[in-house]
């Protein structure tokens, strides 16, 4: 289990102190203000971005009135978001908001991720990813660039690994994904290939929006994807919602915010072509492709 590290207890501490503020009726301005913190500091607390030192937890709940009992509890839990998972060895290769969603993939029981100009980062070839972070990040180092492709090697590991078992991958690919070739287009056949490969994978499924599919629910929303956890647990995780862009991310977990991206789930699936007529549709593309080198 060490992949999950400590971002989940981070989370189910985050989710358990903000309970105890709206219980308590304080606004994280006014908690703020008794502990002489900044307010950014408790956002980061509640959403589990950073671990907690036990003392810095009992001040909170004391601010909130918490009983001994639950001050204790707290505590222990505090204790466990210290531990650390393999990508905190990779330094400034992970962003820091990053991490979180690191940490939260390796403990997800199921995957689901609608992209709609790139491959995901789980089922992209070293020469995808390479030409990807070149043009994300022109001004890196042959080293710092080879430490963020080792960064989404490891993150590959998890659809194989044994214990615990790997989650379920369901990928949604715009066929523009398809069609936008790298600088080297056999490069982008053999891409191609990989994901007609993966996709027969048992914990693998792509499927593919066509160009003619029309709109679906919430398409404004662009790229996200969807974390489910295991349900075998006492504290079960609730489903997460995540995008990001250049500069940071975006964590939703709210029952209204789940269900606004359950729908448009629902909705793309109404519009995808099945596996095998996606896995066709890739091939037929990878082919295009090498007759055109």
């Amino acid at each position: 289990m060490d992949d999950s590290g400590s971002t989940v207890p981070r989370r189910q501490l985050g989710r358990y102190l903000r309970e105890l503020r709206e219980n308590a009726y304080v606004t994280v301005t006014a908690a703020a203000k008794e502990l002489e913190w900044s307010a950014p500091r408790i956002w980061r607390y509640e959403t589990g971005q950073v671990s907690m030192h036990p003392n810095d937890v009992e001040a909170m709940c004391r601010v909130y009135g918490a009983s001994r009992e639950t001050i204790e509890t707290m505590r222990a839990l505090a204790r466990e978001t210290k531990a650390h998972g393999w990508w905190h060895s990779y330094g400034e290769a992970i962003k820091d908001w990053f991490k979180l969603y690191v940490g939260l993939e390796a403990a997800a029981s199921r995957i689901r991720k609608y992209e709609a100009d790139l491959v995901p980062g789980l089922l992209q070839t070293v020469e995808y990813m390479t030409e990807v972070i070149a043009t994300d990040c022109p001004d890196l180092s042959e080293a710092e660039r080879k430490a963020k492709v080792d960064v989404r090697l490891r993150r590959q590991r998890l659809l194989a690994r044994a214990v615990p078992r790997a989650p379920q991958l369901d990928v949604v690919l715009s066929e523009a994904v398809l069609r936008r070739p790298l600088r080297d287009r056999a490069a982008m056949a053999r891409q191609l290939d990989s994901l007609v490969t993966a996709s027969r994978q048992h914990n693998v499924r792509v499927k593919v929006l066509p160009l003619d599919a029309g709109l679906f629910r919430c398409a404004q929303a662009g790229t996200f994807t969807m974390l489910d956890f295991p349900t075998d647990v006492r504290e079960q995780e609730p489903t997460t919602v995540y995008m990001d862009g250049p500069c940071g991310a975006v964590y939703l977990d709210k029952p209204h915010e789940i269900q606004t991206y359950e729908d448009a789930w629902r909705s793309l699936g109404e519009r995808v072509l099945d596996e095998d007529e996606s896995r066709a549709l890739m091939a037929a593309i990878a082919k295009e492709m090498n007759h055109e080198t």
